[in-house]
Protein backbone atom coordinates (compact mmCIF):
# COMPACT_ATOMS: atom_id res chain seq x y z
CA UNK A 1 0.00 0.00 0.00
CA UNK A 2 1.28 3.11 -1.51
CA UNK A 3 2.48 6.41 2.25
CA UNK A 4 -0.52 7.85 0.41
CA UNK A 5 -3.23 5.31 1.50
CA UNK A 6 -1.96 4.56 5.25
CA UNK A 7 -1.65 8.34 5.64
CA UNK A 8 -5.11 8.81 4.79
CA UNK A 9 -6.45 5.31 6.76
CA UNK A 10 -4.58 7.02 9.63
CA UNK A 11 -6.26 10.24 9.30
CA UNK A 12 -9.55 8.51 8.85
CA UNK A 13 -8.89 6.16 12.61
CA UNK A 14 -7.71 9.26 14.33
CA UNK A 15 -11.28 11.61 13.31
CA UNK A 16 -13.68 8.40 14.47
CA UNK A 17 -11.73 8.09 17.50
CA UNK A 18 -11.77 11.80 18.18
CA UNK A 19 -15.55 11.77 17.41
CA UNK A 20 -16.77 8.55 19.38
CA UNK A 21 -17.08 10.52 22.51
CA UNK A 22 -19.58 12.86 20.97
CA UNK A 23 -21.31 9.92 20.03
CA UNK A 24 -21.61 8.34 23.48
CA UNK A 25 -24.32 8.79 25.92
CA UNK A 26 -25.16 8.03 29.63
CA UNK A 27 -28.43 5.68 30.88
CA UNK A 28 -31.18 7.19 32.19
CA UNK A 29 -31.42 3.88 34.19
CA UNK A 30 -30.22 5.97 37.60
CA UNK A 31 -33.99 7.17 37.42
CA UNK A 32 -37.22 5.48 38.58
CA UNK A 33 -39.58 6.26 35.83
CA UNK A 34 -42.04 5.14 37.30
CA UNK A 35 -42.05 7.93 39.85
CA UNK A 36 -42.59 11.49 39.85
CA UNK A 37 -41.93 13.56 42.54
CA UNK A 38 -42.32 17.18 43.42
CA UNK A 39 -39.89 20.06 44.90
CA UNK A 40 -39.77 23.47 45.56
CA UNK A 41 -37.33 25.69 46.28
CA UNK A 42 -34.91 28.21 45.77
CA UNK A 43 -32.00 27.90 43.03
CA UNK A 44 -28.49 27.59 43.83
CA UNK A 45 -26.81 27.40 40.77
CA UNK A 46 -28.39 26.91 37.11
CA UNK A 47 -25.52 24.93 34.33
CA UNK A 48 -26.13 25.95 31.25
CA UNK A 49 -23.54 23.33 30.03
CA UNK A 50 -23.09 20.18 27.55
CA UNK A 51 -24.03 17.11 27.59
CA UNK A 52 -26.88 18.53 30.14
CA UNK A 53 -27.68 21.71 32.10
CA UNK A 54 -28.12 20.86 36.12
CA UNK A 55 -30.14 22.68 38.35
CA UNK A 56 -29.14 22.28 41.97
CA UNK A 57 -32.23 23.64 44.35
CA UNK A 58 -32.49 23.91 48.04
CA UNK A 59 -35.36 22.72 49.51
CA UNK A 60 -36.46 22.53 53.11
CA UNK A 61 -37.13 19.21 54.35
CA UNK A 62 -40.01 18.31 57.13
CA UNK A 63 -37.66 19.54 59.71
CA UNK A 64 -36.79 23.19 57.94
CA UNK A 65 -33.12 21.64 57.31
CA UNK A 66 -31.98 22.88 53.35
CA UNK A 67 -31.28 19.99 51.53
CA UNK A 68 -29.90 20.35 48.51
CA UNK A 69 -31.06 18.52 45.23
CA UNK A 70 -29.47 18.42 41.85
CA UNK A 71 -31.93 17.97 39.12
CA UNK A 72 -30.32 16.91 35.81
CA UNK A 73 -31.56 18.92 32.39
CA UNK A 74 -31.96 18.32 29.15
CA UNK A 75 -29.16 19.06 26.54
CA UNK A 76 -28.42 22.59 25.30
CA UNK A 77 -30.12 22.28 21.80
CA UNK A 78 -33.32 20.78 23.20
CA UNK A 79 -33.44 23.34 26.35
CA UNK A 80 -33.11 26.22 23.77
CA UNK A 81 -35.82 24.71 21.60
CA UNK A 82 -37.98 24.61 25.02
CA UNK A 83 -36.66 28.91 25.56
CA UNK A 84 -34.29 27.98 28.51
CA UNK A 85 -31.70 30.52 28.26
CA UNK A 86 -28.41 30.91 30.91
CA UNK A 87 -30.97 33.58 32.46
CA UNK A 88 -34.01 31.75 32.47
CA UNK A 89 -32.96 30.32 36.34
CA UNK A 90 -31.22 32.91 38.28
CA UNK A 91 -29.33 32.14 41.98
CA UNK A 92 -32.43 32.59 44.61
CA UNK A 93 -34.92 32.19 42.06
CA UNK A 94 -38.07 30.24 43.31
CA UNK A 95 -38.85 27.00 41.51
CA UNK A 96 -41.42 24.29 41.43
CA UNK A 97 -39.36 21.40 39.95
CA UNK A 98 -41.70 17.86 38.89
CA UNK A 99 -38.90 15.09 38.74
CA UNK A 100 -38.13 11.59 37.64
CA UNK A 101 -36.30 10.70 41.52
CA UNK A 102 -32.89 9.43 41.63
CA UNK A 103 -33.29 5.45 42.04
CA UNK A 104 -30.87 5.15 45.39
CA UNK A 105 -32.91 7.81 47.29
CA UNK A 106 -30.10 10.61 47.58
CA UNK A 107 -31.51 14.33 46.75
CA UNK A 108 -32.05 14.81 43.01
CA UNK A 109 -33.74 13.33 39.70
CA UNK A 110 -34.42 14.07 35.77
CA UNK A 111 -36.79 16.84 35.39
CA UNK A 112 -40.09 16.90 33.83
CA UNK A 113 -41.34 19.89 34.19
CA UNK A 114 -39.61 23.59 35.90
CA UNK A 115 -42.19 26.21 36.92
CA UNK A 116 -40.01 29.42 36.97
CA UNK A 117 -40.33 32.44 39.34
CA UNK A 118 -41.96 34.22 36.62
CA UNK A 119 -44.70 31.11 36.68
CA UNK A 120 -44.12 30.25 33.11
CA UNK A 121 -43.39 26.11 32.74
CA UNK A 122 -40.30 24.35 30.56
CA UNK A 123 -41.06 21.02 29.95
Amino acid sequence: MSNMKWTGLAAGALALGLASPALSHHSHAMFDHTKEVTITGNVLNFAYVNPHGFLDVAVADASGKQVKYWVEMSNLTNMVARGITPATFKKGDKVIVKMHPLKDGRAGGSYTLITAADGKHYE
